[in-house]
């Protein structure tokens, strides 16, 4: 991980999720530097990051979440030879694995649902070795928890839907923030 990485997310903790074109259109304008990408399909994905990535932003893609494309390592490379995306999204370790072996920056989705999920987190690290962890849901008292059991810097993503749910987050240790929520970004 680059220390201009870890200063923009310090800088801009708020990090807009895109799930649908009008989530591009409201983002484009915006001063944020950093967005996820939670869509697109194997015919529109390189214009989509083009997009965002001429409008001054760092691309993340959540290569779980593209229609069209096999959940395996080979959308990876297509993604790295034909656009500019920087970053990878995934809740699946050998995915984060096979992006950071890239050269992309990778931020390991953890679904943290139930204490199975909790108690698998060290596992799936270790196996994925990311730059970041995205905690969902992004509740305060996970992000103190996970916060115990890796020094790994924590983005807290799910159920943000306001200003004080960010405050709360970043005060329990969270990097930054991930919403889909466009009122969310303007805070």
């Amino acid at each position: 991980m680059t220390k201009s990485l870890k200063s923009i997310m310090e800088n801009h903790p708020v990090i807009p999720a895109l799930k649908d074109e009008a989530g591009l259109k409201a983002v484009i304008d915006t001063d944020c530097k950093i967005v996820f990408l939670l869509y697109g399909d194997v015919l529109n994905i390189i214009e989509i990051i083009k997009r965002i990535h001429d409008s001054g932003k760092m691309v993340f893609v959540n290569v779980d979440l593209l229609e069209g494309f096999a959940n395996k390592e080979i959308v990876l490379q297509y993604i790295k030879k034909n656009t500019p995306a920087v970053g990878i999204l995934s809740s699946k370790a050998n995915m984060i694995k096979a992006a950071r072996d890239l050269g992309f920056y990778t931020i390991h989705r953890l679904f943290i649902i139930d204490s199975f999920s909790f108690k698998s987190i060290s596992r799936q690290i270790e196996i994925s070795k990311p730059d970041y962890l995205e905690i969902l849901p992004g509740w305060p008292r996970l992000v103190t928890w996970v916060m115990e059991t890796t020094d790994i810097p924590i983005i807290s993503g799910g159920l943000i839907c306001c200003k004080e749910d960010i405050v709360a987050a970043l005060g329990a240790g969270a990097t930054a923030i991930c919403s889909t929520n466009p009122e969310v970004w303007a805070l």
